[in-house]
Parts: structure tokens; sequence; C-alpha cells
């Protein structure tokens, strides 16, 4: 199973965990590292995030986890907050952040680039188009392999 169905699976079978227990699934990533494999739940809310919520959520999904074994061998299950520098998982998420920047790491190069800070002008459907040194990018979400919003403090 390739590591983006994997992801696919585990959130339709974890996300109505994570609403039952009044939260937002935000995202999820997998890192297959042998027994040093991570699985990280990122979640939110309107009101926050606060440990007593990445615990109560822990607690739910390490249940179903438990019971229906998605993964083989060992992993370590991680719950938190997307944080400051919170990962874009989904087109939708980039919608209200018109203007910020973000730092994106792409899967093959644009412009003979694969790593970029850019602004984020607009989401258009599934095309999200960036500002980089003066010039716009526009790509698609399925090229984006990792973007973080750019804190600003």
């Amino acid at each position: 199973m390739s590591s983006s169905s994997r992801v696919d699976a585990l959130k339709e079978m974890l996300e109505p965990a994570v609403v039952a227990a009044g939260m937002e699934l935000w995202g999820i990533e997998y890192m297959p590292q042998g027994k040093h494999s991570v699985l990280r739940l990122y979640i939110d809310s309107a009101k926050g995030v606060h440990v007593d919520d990445c615990v109560a959520v822990s607690h739910q999904v390490s249940g179903i986890l438990d019971v229906e074994d998605p993964i083989n061998g060992e992993y370590n299950l991680e719950v938190s907050s997307p944080g400051a520098d919170r990962p874009m998982f989904s087109a939708a998420q980039y919608s209200g952040y018109e203007g910020e920047e973000f730092k994106l790491k792409l899967k093959l190069a644009v412009q003979n680039k694969r790593k970029f800070v850019g602004r984020l002008v607009s989401v258009d459907s599934d095309v999200i188009t960036f500002a980089v040194d003066e010039e716009e990018v526009a790509v698609s979400i399925a090229q984006i392999d990792k973007a973080n919003l750019v804190p600003r403090f």
C-alpha cells in the first residue's frame, strides 16, 4: 500500500474518533522508519488545542488502532496541534491565509525550483498560486510534497 493511500485509509478510520472528541482532524503524517516509525495526527479546533485534547484524542485513536491494527510493526503515535508553522494537507486549508508566507517543497521542480518561500496569492479548486520573487507560481495540490505556514511573530 502506498504511503498516500495508507494515510487516506487512516484518515477515514480515525477521523470519526477525533470528531467525537470535539476536534477537527487537520492532517496525518505517517513516516515508516522500521521500529522508529511515527504516526502523527494533527488536531485543531476553533477554541484551540490543549494538552488534554491531545490526550483524549490519543486515547480514542489508540483503541481503534489496537483493534484494527492497520500498521504492521512498531510505531509511535503522536497527537499534536498544527502549531504556528502549521502544515497544509488540502487545498481547502489554504483558504483564509491569502497574503501569508509559506515554505514549500514540491515533488517535481517548477521553474527549476523544488523548494521555495512564497506569499499565498489565491486558491482556485486544487491550484494554489504563490508570489515568489515578484513572480507568480501556480502549483496543483498534488505537486506539493510539504507546505508549512511561515509564522509571524
